[in-house]
């Protein structure tokens, strides 16, 4: 019966691929040509960032990036390389409305970072100024947060932090400015930081570049209180991934 009534609504909406929107039997799922794209991020990897290496050099290895400019989180993971379908993905959640993606993304999420999801308290999402949260009507983050929140069954704390100030596209930028435009954007406010105190917090975002943007909301919930964050995005850019396109990756 739960079949029958679910025809009417396939029929009128079909399922479409998650990456080029191509007709496909069943929804959340990526057509022939899309699946063959996707870069699954695996082991070995450094244990702090989560930059996949060349080859496995032993358990508890750091990247040269890790030991020179150790990052203020505890631990980074992403589920794919933020190349072919997974782009796609990301950049549809974000500018196409396409907020069904989501729970599925979030799936894979969980694949890669079930140990950081189990360690954590809260999951919180990096958040958007009010500017372009009224102008895009949601937080991408938040729906990636809101999923894996609700598929680990862990807190969700989506006003543990917010952007106190608008930031530039963080895209273009060297080191120096991108460090200089998010400096100060991100406060925990005084209401939150009861639930945060001793909290270890899982911060969510879409996309994983350099660092910048996560780096600075995981300074302002450590002054907020937070005990430790640990990182989740969907994807990661690597290098020689980059397109001139892209905006919006942090």
């Amino acid at each position: 019966m739960a079949a029958l009534a679910r025809w009417p609504a396939r029929i009128l909406f079909p399922p479409v691929c998650a990456g080029c929107r191509r007709l496909v039997t069943e929804p959340g799922t990526l057509c022939g040509a899309c699946w063959p794209t996707l870069r699954f991020i695996e082991r070995p990897w450094c244990e702090v960032t989560g930059a996949p290496f060349s080859h496995d050099m032993g358990e508890g290895v750091l990247s040269p990036d890790a030991i020179a400019n150790p990052p203020p989180f505890a631990r980074a993971r992403a589920a794919v390389t933020y190349t072919g379908a997974a782009r796609q993905m990301v950049q549809s959640l974000k500018f196409g409305d396409r907020t069904e993606l989501a729970p599925w993304m979030a799936r894979w999420m969980m694949r890669v970072g079930g140990e950081l999801l189990a360690d954590a308290d809260l999951v919180v999402p990096v958040p958007l100024h009010r500017r372009r949260f009224f102008r895009r009507r949601f937080n991408q983050s938040a729906e990636l947060a809101r999923a894996l929140s609700r598929l680990s069954e862990t807190p969700f704390a989506p006003d543990a932090v917010i952007r106190v100030r608008p930031t530039r596209q963080q895209v273009g930028l060297g080191a120096r400015e991108r460090e200089e435009n998010v400096r100060g954007a991100f406060r925990v406010p005084p209401r939150a930081e009861i639930r945060l105190r001793g909290r270890r917090v899982l911060l969510v975002d879409d996309v994983y570049t350099t660092g910048t943007t996560v780096a600075a909301v995981t300074k302002a919930l450590r002054r907020g209180g937070a005990a430790d964050v640990d990182v989740l995005t969907f994807a990661r850019v690597l290098p020689g991934d980059f397109r001139p396109d892209d905006t919006g990756t942090i």
